[in-house]
């Protein structure tokens, strides 16, 4: 029996639910997931193994208007992803206001076959999704739709017969025991900034890097050491918190998901650093991982 292998592409606005759908489908908490928009920044590979397929899945950053340099780098991983596309997944959002012409104009020049999924339908009416599912038909004319709700994991069933038929034959990209290309250390960075967005508000999460600068396993234990990069001082102080609490919550939380993750102890330093506007400044984007 032929081997079957391709590159799967999830797209769709900021917030549309796409990491949501990627660790559903890939089994594994890959993407972080959060309540705010523009959570992931790289594109973030997930890899799922049978016998005889292999899915090579991509979580992209939501398309959005670039604002600065980093939000540049951002739309390029989307650009990249469409370019290997063997399949596209555009997830979209029951509540979208039909204003994602800017993902039209990327996958309309795609000639990867397209599902488009309908996301959160559980928060809307039969005819609403109706309607939905109408319009897309129309302006995109893709080879499936769905409704799902990946919150709830319904209707997800669908989506991989979807993908394992329109599969190309060919033998696998990776090793049939990767499960990502990314690194345990892009992932325990990933885990930290994930608390960053959880626990504050308006452009904090937004202006903050994380670099894991020391990753040591030893037997029974992994000490990691790592920086959380912010433009402004104040925001430093914001960080932090009173007498450091704030700073200890995040560490707290992050390395009980680190644990979990690792399958080990692990002992976790945080610092904070200021580097003023290092979202627009190339040397900064290259040496943390945006930039070719």
């Amino acid at each position: 029996m032929s081997h079957k292998a391709g590159f799967v592409s999830i797209v769709g606005k900021p917030n549309a639910g796409k990491s949501t759908l990627m660790n559903t489908l890939v089994g594994e908490k890959m993407a972080i997931i959060t309540s705010k928009a523009q959570t992931t920044r790289h594109r973030i590979i997930g890899i799922v193994n049978e016998e005889d397929y292999q899915i090579v899945f991509s979580d992209t950053p939501g398309v959005i208007k670039p604002a600065y340099k980093l939000q540049e780098t951002m739309m390029d991983a989307v650009k990249g992803s469409l370019v290997d596309a063997d399949i596209i997944l555009f997830v979209t959002d029951i509540n979208e206001k039909h204003d994602e012409q800017d993902v039209i104009d990327r996958i309309k020049g795609s000639s990867a076959k397209l599902m488009v999924i309908v996301n959160k339908i559980d928060e809307s009416t039969e005819e609403e999704v109706t309607q939905k599912m109408n319009y897309w038909k129309e302006k995109l004319n893709p080879d499936a739709i769905i409704g799902i709700s990946a919150l709830h994991n319904f209707n997800i069933e669908k989506i991989m017969p979807f993908i394992i038929e329109h599969l190309p034959v060919h033998p696998p990209y990776y090793e049939k025991d990767e499960l990502t290309t990314r690194s345990e250390r892009f992932f325990v960075s990933e885990m930290i900034r994930e608390k960053i967005f959880k626990f504050y508000k308006k452009e904090i999460p937004y202006s903050t890097e994380v670099i894991i600068t020391s990753f040591k396993e030893n037997k029974d234990l992994i000490k990691i050491s790592s920086e959380i990069i912010v433009e402004r001082d104040s925001q430093k102080n914001i960080l932090i918190g009173p007498g450091g609490a704030m700073l200890k919550k995040i560490g707290t939380y992050a390395r009980q998901d680190m644990e979990d993750f690792l399958q080990k102890k692990v002992f976790l330093e945080i610092f904070v650093k200021v580097i003023p506007d290092w979202r627009n400044r190339s040397s900064y984007l290259k040496q943390f991982g945006y930039e070719e």
